[in-house]
């Protein structure tokens, strides 16, 4: 069979890569031809890019296990981006590695975004490719929190088939659910009071019938069923605030929901990843520190930046936020917006980047900077 596999490569015209003899290295032309043919699953890569470098090894464990199998159902390959840069760049690749898979043609292209070991990056291909897990490649579900309902199949239609339910749909593998179940797991903690709800989760992995008969096609998707019928899929940002106001307007009564919202004090500076970055800075006014957490002049500037952001607190048209580029969700993030050290200060205007800051670290020199811009743009 592996023998029949190479003949097949050769004469596709497709190598394999010296640093990885297991995963197909693709040109502009053999990609182009490939592509169509079958599902693809493809590393875009620089080879002197760290990040690469340490997925190597688990991509070609990657490629040893399905570009062998028989029959064979995804070609994992990999494109280096230094040789072929047109190619790169079509495919909107803007960071390494970008990891795409193909199962529609050229321009069907999905990004995988979740953790990079062997068992995520498999049970992104299970889903993909609709095929089953191996018990013993299955994750276990995290327990349930204080207000948090864990459906299954046998609980789910019996509990939502009255009154209102806000429900996510996800799969245990799917990084943006990962990212998403803590302010999920809040959202549902700070209304496990109130009967005039519930919040829960369902694995679609396991139910896929349920996840199918409403419509589930992404994870995460967060439905709001009514008397068991599906009325509304949400698709605002993922924080805990907007999540809660949207419950508080399917609701249509603010007393309970809206007095918890106001008991908790808004944070001087947000938080922002690469899920709700674009939300964030898509109106008026936002100055963004990009950071590490182990960079010295970050730490030195935190104090002074939180101090800034209390500042802030309450202004209608400035916001003062921060990224950690040093978590995984985050490090494309910070390459498309071309933070090549830390900490660096952008300040945007209505989600376009209006300038970086330079100047003095200083309470004052920051909060002129912004105040000098404003008054700029009101002349």
């Amino acid at each position: 069979m592996l023998l029949l596999f190479c003949v097949g490569l050769l004469v596709a015209g497709v190598s394999a890569d010296e640093h990885g003899d297991n995963t197909v290295s693709f040109t502009s032309d053999t990609f182009v031809e490939s592509v169509p043919k079958k599902p693809h699953f493809v590393m875009f890569f620089a080879p002197w890019c760290g990040h690469c470098k340490r997925l190597s090894p688990t991509w070609d464990d990657l490629g040893k296990k399905y570009n062998e199998a028989d029959p064979q159902e995804v070609i994992i390959g990999k494109v280096d981006c230094t040789q072929h840069t047109t190619l790169c760049s079509s495919q909107d690749v803007t960071g390494y590695p970008t990891l795409k898979m193909f199962s529609k043609g050229i321009d069907g292209g999905v990004k995988y975004r979740g953790p990079r070991d062997l068992a995520s990056l498999e049970r992104f291909l299970s889903e993909q490719l609709g095929t089953e897990l191996q018990d013993d490649d299955k994750i276990d579900v995290p327990e349930a929190v204080t207000g948090l309902v864990e459906h299954t199949d046998s609980s789910f239609k019996a509990i939502v088939s009255s009154g209102k339910h806000f429900v996510k749909f996800y799969a245990p593998w799917c990084g943006h659910c990962q990212r998403l179940a803590p302010a999920w797991e809040s959202l549902a903690k700070s209304l496990e009071h109130d009967k005039s709800v519930s919040i829960g989760k369902l694995d679609c992995t396991k139910y896929r019938d349920i996840c199918t008969e409403y419509e589930v096609k992404g994870y995460p998707t967060l439905l709001w069923i009514e008397d068991g019928k599906r009325k509304e899929k949400y698709v605002g940002d993922r924080s805990l605030e907007d999540m809660k106001n949207f419950v508080v307007g399917q609701l249509g009564d603010e007393a309970n929901v809206q007095k918890e919202t106001e008991d908790e004090p808004q944070p001087p500076v947000l938080v922002l990843t690469s899920e709700n970055f674009e939300n964030a800075i898509s109106q008026a006014y936002t100055l963004v520190k990009f950071f590490a957490p182990w960079c010295g002049h970050c730490k030195r500037m935190a104090p002074t930046y939180e101090e800034l952001g209390r500042k802030f607190v309450g202004h209608s048209f400035v916001k003062i936020a921060k990224v950690d580029c040093t978590q995984e969700v985050n490090r494309g993030l910070c390459s498309e917006q071309n933070v090549n050290g830390f900490p660096t200060l952008y300040f945007y205007k209505a989600g376009e980047k209006l300038a970086e800051y330079n100047g003095d670290r200083s309470l004052n020199d920051m909060a002129n900077f912004i105040s000098n811009h404003l008054e700029h743009d009101e002349l």
